[in-house]
């Protein structure tokens, strides 16, 4: 068997399970990357020109795109060795990592994307293994 990833992700996570001849490594990786920005002090309104302390939305999102790019390219990172990769998630990150992983000339290794709630790491892991036809084998 050679090496098979699959990967929960969401915008805020990624649970990545490594399947090879030499057994399962599960990985997590955090994103890091903030939609609301935060305000300080200890109200939410501090005056006259609060306003002008918040930048404007544009600016916020170009920020979280460029945060979620470097994260998508940290995932891409840890599952570039897959030949067969199964995604798996909630929302659009899962979307956006399949464009992603296309704009680095990797959308062919792109078993499957599949719509999932939240998991444990224990049962990505062996959905993982159902989709690639069982249990890895363990050469200890």
């Amino acid at each position: 068997m050679k090496t098979k990833a699959g990967l929960w992700v969401d915008h805020r996570q990624a649970i990545v399970v490594i399947v090879s001849t030499t057994g399962e490594e599960i990985k997590q990786i955090s994103s890091h990357a903030e939609k609301q920005l935060r305000r300080t002090g200890s109200t939410p309104l501090q005056g006259n020109f609060e306003a002008q302390k918040v930048p404007a939305d544009g600016s916020r999102q170009r920020v979280f795109t460029g945060q979620l790019n470097s994260f998508y390219d940290e995932v891409i990172d840890c599952i570039r060795d897959a030949e067969s990769v199964l995604i798996m998630g909630p929302g659009v990150a899962k979307d956006e990592l399949k464009v992603r992983l296309e704009e680095k000339n990797l959308g062919d290794r792109i078993a499957c994307i599949e719509t999932a709630d939240n998991m444990t790491d224990p049962q990505i892991a062996a959905k993982v293994r159902q989709y690639f036809g069982g249990q890895p084998i363990d050469t200890k």
